[in-house]
């Protein structure tokens, strides 16, 4: 399989998903003003509270990952063969060298943060340095400064906001649904009761379904960092035997939560992969499958 038709396909499901997003806040946001007749006040101070959120995020979201994690500073001085390996790949990707944080961890595991590449953070854990030899640990480091030039963490951040947005548009219209506040909806007859009751529905449903988008995305971004890593190094089995020491390993992340779960290499709650139709719900492709997929390039 050719590397660079992997990226290509990568990126557009990516960008495919990215607009079905987009259609479906569209189509909530038309439901819901339609079943609230002509007031459309709502959706502005929504929209102006998550534009807020986003700048935030945008500007503090690494900080505020550091901070979850427990990552700190990684000095040359401690760690000159992380520093090395960093070094040599941004080189080879035309990447500024980023910051270089270390997590005291025994599982094994690895990240990237950061709005741009010029304000990148590269983490690994105390256990990754420990049990990977140098090929694999270029392998994990390729995958996350990808990450990086492919400015998946400004995605996945633009995405978290848009799935707040979804969330805080649901929970306004059954906050005005509980207080009476229909505005024109109860003249409109037929047609208003009929938006009435797919808002509802839509108000319960669209959280999940904006998760479900979002780990979907979260999924793709995996694969596509996997292909662009391989291409970066040249070498796929690198990754690949990487990916098979971490999935063999069953240390769970101490510091772990929901919130930065996607940005990790693997899956941080090691034991509790999900199996069957709530495969939906996981941040990370499986394992075995990112390993066949680079054993075949």
């Amino acid at each position: 399989m050719n590397v660079n038709a992997v990226i290509n396909k990568n990126r557009l499901k990516t960008w495919l998903i990215m607009t079905l997003f987009v259609v479906f806040i569209t189509t909530l946001v038309y439901v819901f003003v339609k079943a609230f007749g002509y007031d459309i006040s709502f959706v502005w101070i929504a929209l102006g509270f998550s534009t807020l959120t986003s700048i935030g995020s945008y500007y503090f979201s690494d900080k505020l990952v550091l901070a979850t994690t427990g990552a700190k500073p990684a000095s040359k001085e401690d760690y000159p063969k992380l520093h090395n390996i960093v070094e040599k790949l941004s080189g080879d990707a035309h990447l500024p060298i980023p910051k270089i944080y270390i997590v005291k961890d025994q599982s094994l595991n690895a990240f990237a943060t950061g709005r741009d590449p010029k304000h990148a953070v590269v983490a690994v854990t105390s256990g990754l340095l420990e049990k990977l030899n140098n090929v694999e640990l270029e392998g994990v480091l390729s995958h996350e400064l990808s990450h990086v030039k492919n400015f998946d963490i400004r995605v996945m951040t633009i995405v978290s906001v848009l799935v707040g947005f979804i969330a805080l548009l649901a929970n306004i219209f059954m906050r005005n649904i509980f207080f009476g506040s229909f505005g024109g909806s109860r003249d409109r007859g037929g047609a208003g009761t009929i938006f009435l009751a797919v808002g509802i529905i839509l108000a319960i449903l669209s959280p999940i379904i904006a998760t479900l988008i979002q780990l979907a995305i979260s999924r793709k971004r995996e694969f596509l960092a996997d292909a662009s890593g391989a291409l970066l190094t040249r070498y796929p089995e690198g990754l690949a035997s990487a990916l098979e020491k971490i999935g063999k390993d069953h240390v769970s992340l101490r510091t772990a939560n929901n919130a930065t779960a996607h940005l990790f290499i693997a899956n941080p709650f090691k034991g509790k992969d999900f199996l069957g139709m709530t495969a939906l719900f996981m941040t990370h492709p499986p394992v075995d499958e990112r390993i066949k997929i680079l054993r075949s390039m």
